[in-house]
């Protein structure tokens, strides 16, 4: 055991957190702790670091055990350094070991002595063991892999915004390599190509991880066991999320099932009680029942206790059939291109994931179509189009002084004061709870004050940045089927694969400055983009195959074109003959199977083009009759590749017995 709680209780003021906990981290783990919001998971870590001291219990820790902690506060760090420094900051060992080094090589230029050479000598191999030469190179590495350009790092830390610095304070974190990794919401500032290379990066990790998220993709990759705070208590299971799923729906029926025949066998116990007890005969029987009763440990019932934000969207106007059109769009930020002459449609019924890396222009593009933000091009909005848009700053955006009803009076619904705390109610703000002001709530409550402002305005087109962001994934779930049920359209920017699978119609994807879209659903888009990776990784193997025979072809040219020497200069006139007329038939065939290769080439290549264009995609016959055609065209291809090389063969067998 690394580390872990043992019978540990934990009280936050007046409120239970956790009671007689016992749960031990063990090496090689990957631990997921998931629980509704506001349950305490973030209080739970910091219970495990020692911020919190328990109520009753103990925390257990081995000695020599390393603990890195990733988390919120740590913004409010800042710094002058670039960010390569600061994530070179994990290596303090070996930036002590190289100032020694450098002292001690200023020393024995002034002096031989073997006592210092034998000192130097071991701090170098010191630094060699704890990987010294290298760390400049696997600091770079980590900050690229977190989606830095080369660039970024030696820009100070003080000049990226908050997602940024956690990512340089991620890369720290990674690069000490402690023996247990906690880490609280880590996927909320990162772009889907940093989440997949943090997947990959943490699967290859030597020690235990344990994560708090709401990213159900990202615990399904990752996690080997689920620990579920519910009703201050911890829940183990061993596997993934989706296992965790399966198997609390059947503990939670076993259990209701366990409740039900006992408060049958109670029912049953107790009429016998009533019917009995002021019998004489019977009193005896009837008082060790009772005491029986007052004994028996009672099975608690299993419905689910679970926060169910009512989300429900209206719309009130039906708008055209066009929503927005975007014509030869162009926007920089200085010498950085984001948009380059670019333009599509958004119609009514869409509902568009944007995806891409940070940096790609995601929230600009939102902001374009909003009207906020200035570009080159026209931006023509449909008839009847009535949006709102949930920006990703929404959150700061908020009146902190306002109270939530308040907040809610000024965003124009013209709904009464009963109305409002009626909607805040199915938002989990109920009585009392819309007297709050908002600087008093926490990020989870804040978004769900966001959300409500954005439902209450009765939109028939909608832009979302970032929604999910601090919502706990049953909130993601009631949101995604709410969007699904929603009758306008949507445009959203999202790192939640589980929610964009759920929510979207149709991808877009910023590429080269212009925007691509791809109609279909996230999960489809990803398999088109692992086909078109495959295409292209055989169209490159093709042309590889191709410039090495035309390579030969051009030797076997040279070979025919060069003068012909006889190996034998007594054989027989007509056997020279014959195999001039033989060589001449085979270089004829050669030719034609060359031009046979390069016409079916050709034709593969106008076939990928074809498979590469997500048109294909919309008609089943059209696509199946593509992918016949390119199966048969490989076929035809290797065959006339075969016999290229056997006339090759030939054709030189020949040239050397002439």
């Amino acid at each position: 055991m690394l580390i872990g709680l043992q019978n540990l209780t934990f009280e936050f003021g007046s409120r239970l957190i956790v009671e007689d906990a016992t749960w031990h981290i063990n090496p090689g783990e990957r631990i997921g702790l998931i629980g509704y919001n506001g349950t305490g998971k973030s209080t739970l870590l910091k219970v495990l670091v020692g911020e919190y001291l328990p109520a009753k219990g103990s925390v257990e820790k081995g000695r020599d055990t390393t603990i890195g902690y990733l988390h919120q506060d740590l913004l409010s760090f800042d710094t002058n350094d670039s960010i390569l420094e600061v994530a070179m900051g994990a290596f303090e060992k070996v930036k002590q070991l190289e100032k020694e080094i450098e002292l001690l090589g200023m020393e024995l230029e002034e002096t031989s002595d073997e006592k210092l050479l034998h000192d130097y000598s071991d701090k170098l191999h010191e630094l060699e063991m704890l990987g010294g030469y290298t760390i400049h190179h696997r600091t770079e590495e980590v900050l690229q892999g977190l989606g830095f350009a080369n660039e970024d790092l030696t820009r100070p830390y003080k000049e990226f915004s908050g997602g940024w610095r956690m990512r340089v304070l991620l890369a720290k974190m990674i690069l000490q390599q402690p023996d247990v990794l906690l880490m609280d919401e880590p996927t909320n500032h990162l772009d889907l190509p940093s989440i997949e290379w943090l997947e990959k990066y943490l699967r290859h990790y030597q020690g235990s991880v344990v994560i708090v998220s709401h990213d159900k993709f990202f615990l399904n990759r990752m996690v080997n066991k689920i620990v579920e705070l519910y009703q201050q208590q911890l829940h183990i299971y061993i596997g993934d999320y989706e296992y965790y799923e399966r198997e609390k729906e059947v503990r939670v029926e076993l259990q209701q099932k366990a409740y039900e025949n006992q408060q049958d066998y109670i029912r049953q116990q107790e009429k016998f009680v009533e019917r009995f007890k002021a019998k004489a005969s019977k009193a005896a029987a009837a008082q060790s029942v009772m005491k029986r009763l007052d004994k028996i440990e009672r099975i608690e019932n299993a419905e689910i206790e679970r926060p169910n934000i009512k989300i429900n969207f209206q719309v009130d106007k039906q708008p055209g059939r066009i929503i927005c059109e975007l014509k030869h769009i162009s926007k920089s930020f200085g010498n950085i291109e984001i948009l380059r002459n670019t333009s599509i449609e958004i119609d009514r019924g869409d509902k568009i994931a944007l995806i891409g890396a940070n940096g790609k222009g995601k929230s600009t593009l939102l902001r374009i179509v909003a009207g906020t933000e200035k570009y080159e091009g026209l931006r023509n909005w449909g008839h009847n189009v009535e949006e709102s848009f949930y920006a990703q700053h929404q959150l700061e955006a908020l009146n902190v002084n306002n109270t939530i009803l308040d907040e809610m009076k000024e965003c124009g619904s013209k709904k009464t004061e009963l109305e409002l705390r009626s909607l805040m109610g199915c938002f989990l703000f109920s009585g009392d709870d819309t007297d709050k002001r908002i600087k008093v709530l926490s990020g989870g409550e804040k978004a769900r004050v966001a959300l409500a402002k954005v439902i209450v305005s009765k939109s028939n087109f909608l832009l979302l940045d970032e929604p999910t962001n601090h919502l706990d994934m049953h909130s993601v779930e009631l949101l995604a089927d709410a969007l699904n049920k929603y009758e306008g359209s949507f445009l959203l920017v999202s790192h939640d694969r589980f929610f964009i699978s759920k929510t979207a119609n149709k991808i877009w994807e910023i590429v080269d400055h212009e925007i691509k879209e791809f109609k279909g659903t996230y999960l489809e888009w990803v398999e088109w983009k692992e086909r078109m990776a495959k295409h292209q990784s055989s169209k490159k193997k093709e042309q590889d195959n191709l410039a090495k025979a035309q390579e030969q072809v051009n030797k076997a040219q040279e070979l025919v074109a060069a003068p012909v020497t006889k190996n034998n200069p007594n054989a027989p006139i007509n056997i020279e003959r014959e195999h001039k007329k033989e060589l001449q038939k085979l270089q004829r065939q050669f030719q034609k199977v060359e031009e046979d290769i390069a016409r079916f080439n050709l034709q593969k290549t106008q076939i990928e083009s074809d498979l590469s264009n997500p048109d294909s995609y919309k008609e089943a016959n059209k696509f199946s009759q593509l992918e016949k055609s390119y199966s048969a065209v490989q076929e035809q291809l290797k065959t006339a590749n075969a016999q290229y090389e056997q006339l090759f063969e030939k054709i030189m067998e020949l040239e050397n017995n002439l």
